[in-house]
């Protein structure tokens, strides 16, 4: 990570700061539910902590759009449709209205298509948006080379998610794809740069009583425990936990 210098609200201290002196603000001690109970756990018990930038990587298929979509939808129930900007660069919002049709999300959240990450902040600054979910990394660009990518875009572009989540106490997800292993592609270094990392694999064991269910790990949790796995179903109207 060097040269890539973090915003998190600290700069004000001086060297030699004794931890004892320290305040942390009020709005980082709050949790905010998702209105998902498993996805809550996953992220220390009692959902996000505010500020947090997490990335979710899923196999082909596994489901990864489907449960962001359940996530925004209940986000947009628990905190208001207006605090949720669904960022996605990979389809139309026509596919995504139909996929939110097929899975019956009724409660709404607000929808974005764009590609450049000052553009889609400046989107989520309009709203005041608490929660902002990107699908996917991989679409986005920085601008630094005009519309050219190379493999740094996806650091910068997550840098700059990760800089806003601090500066303004606001939730991210971002999706990120996966190789033909099912690892998550790119650098090691997106994963140092996030507070979450959440995982999303298919049991393709046909001697396994869990065989076509998705397992939602926790790969690293900054605010809570990491190696959990919380096993779902797939079905119509999206995932749901197996009891």
């Amino acid at each position: 990570m060097s040269g890539m210098v973090l915003n998190v609200g600290l700069r004000d201290l001086k060297r030699g700061t004794n931890i004892n002196e320290i305040e942390v603000p009020k709005e980082l001690k709050q949790r905010i539910s998702t209105g998902i109970d498993f996805i809550n756990d996953a992220m220390g018990g009692k959902g996000f902590t505010p500020s947090v930038c997490g990335l979710f990587t899923g196999e082909p298929g596994s489901g990864k759009t489907t449960l962001m979509l359940q996530l925004a939808n209940s986000l947009g129930r628990v905190h208001g449709p207006g605090k949720v900007l669904f960022n996605t660069a990979e389809e139309s919002l026509y596919q995504t209205k139909m996929q939110a049709e097929r899975l019956r999300l009724t409660e709404g959240f607000t929808v974005g298509q764009d590609v450049l990450v000052d553009e889609l902040l400046t989107h989520a600054k309009e709203l005041k948006a608490r929660f902002l979910i990107v699908d996917s990394l991989q679409t986005m660009n920085d601008g630094k080379w005009g519309m050219t990518t190379n493999s740094k875009t996806p650091q910068r572009v997550l840098q700059r998610i990760t800089e806003w989540c601090k500066e303004n106490y606001t939730c991210a997800l971002v999706i990120g794809q996966v190789n033909k292993d099912g690892k998550m592609a790119g650098s090691n270094t997106l994963k140092h740069m996030v507070d979450l990392h959440m995982h999303l694999s298919i049991d393709q064991d046909s001697n396994s009583e869990w065989f076509g269910c998705r397992g939602l790990t926790v790969e690293k949790n900054r605010f809570g425990a990491s190696g959990l796995t919380y096993v779902l179903k797939i079905g119509a109207r999206g995932l749901k936990e197996v009891a």
